[in-house]
């Protein structure tokens, strides 16, 4: 056992610590993998919507493979609520498929983004 001088937190000056028992370090582990999953999911889906908006945005062109794999996948994660077509804001007229998709697809890349974070504290250990 190592000891060190003590200081005003530790005034004893033992470095040894109580190691948690296996089982509680094993769910530690897993709760802090999982929130990795979570926030990285989040990420993704925040990631495929700006950029989904971004490419609506430059009109680029929708029968390229990619572009339109980004679209749909960006359709898929807005979950109806940030949708381009019926989405929290609906603008008309002359620019509106470009002004829906970037206020619609932004506000749902930015939700993620918080929710994300609130869920890895959450599930952090």
């Amino acid at each position: 056992m190592s000891k060190r001088r003590a200081t005003p937190d530790d005034p004893s000056g033992d470095t040894t610590t109580k190691a948690p028992p296996g089982g509680r370090r094993a769910l530690d582990v897993v709760r802090l993998r999982l929130a990795q999953l979570v926030w990285l999911v989040c990420v993704v889906c925040a990631l495929l919507l700006a950029i989904g908006a971004l490419l609506v945005a430059l009109g680029a062109n929708q029968d390229n493979a990619l572009v339109d794999a980004v679209l749909r996948g960006a359709d898929a994660v807005d979950l109806g609520v940030f949708s381009r077509e019926n989405g929290i804001k609906e603008f008309r007229g002359p620019d509106a498929d470009v002004k829906n998709a970037l206020l619609n697809w932004g506000l749902g890349a930015v939700a993620y983004l918080v929710v994300g974070r609130i869920l890895d504290r959450v599930i952090r250990p």
